[in-house]
């Protein structure tokens, strides 16, 4: 069983419609013991870094993620599950992040924000478990206005170009956090969906 994580925002509803298209068991919960019961875990963010950080903390959801994820169960951060993973975002500067890798969330600068529609993947890890299948320059959906920077350069997985050639997805060991969403992108959404739901 697949937990979607609720935290009062994200659009949860596409993530869990995607996974039922699959005939995946999902539920959508904040509740910590679900969480910790399931198989995997997916983090579906929409809204502001602040925000979300705020609403997990109230619901007492921060240490349960941080122990799951190093307990190596599978992650897949989407878009603000992507960027909560760093240890903040100049988008909320009072807000820390969960701070798992070193590295900072930046606001695309002299460029029209959000960016919002199609752009291309560049994959920089070949070996990948969640692109497994799918081909470098392959086009998923966007709608964000900031961007992470890992200081650990290893973990990157692709980088998109808007502007700036920025890091639109990461994976290490069981953690897999990407800018776009999967869940908005098609046939080839689903690919990385269930590629992730299949991994051991």
């Amino acid at each position: 069983m697949i937990a979607i994580i609720d935290y009062g925002a994200g659009n949860l509803r596409s993530v869990k419609n995607a996974l039922d298209y699959l005939k995946v068991d999902s539920i959508i919960t904040s509740n910590p013991n679900d969480i910790k019961k399931a198989e995997k875990l997916i983090l579906p963010g929409v809204g502001s870094f602040g925000d979300t950080i705020n609403s997990l903390e109230e619901k007492t959801l921060i240490k349960t993620i941080k122990e799951q994820i190093k307990n190596k169960k599978p992650y897949l951060g989407i878009c603000l599950g992507l960027q909560i993973l760093f240890e903040g975002s100049e988008e909320s500067p009072d807000a820390k992040g969960l701070g798992i890798f070193k590295g900072d969330v930046k606001r695309f600068k002299e460029l029209k924000v959000p960016q919002i529609g199609w752009n291309s993947i560049n994959i920089k890890n070949k070996k990948s478990k969640l692109l497994k299948g799918i081909e470098t320059n392959s086009y998923f959906y966007f709608v964000h206005s900031y961007y992470v920077e890992p200081k650990d350069k290893s973990i990157i997985l692709t980088k998109t170009d808007y502007g700036v050639n920025f890091v639109s997805g990461i994976e290490k060991d069981n953690i897999f956090a990407v800018q776009f969403h999967p869940e908005r992108s098609g046939d080839i959404g689903l690919k990385i969906l269930k590629n992730f739901v299949e991994l051991e």
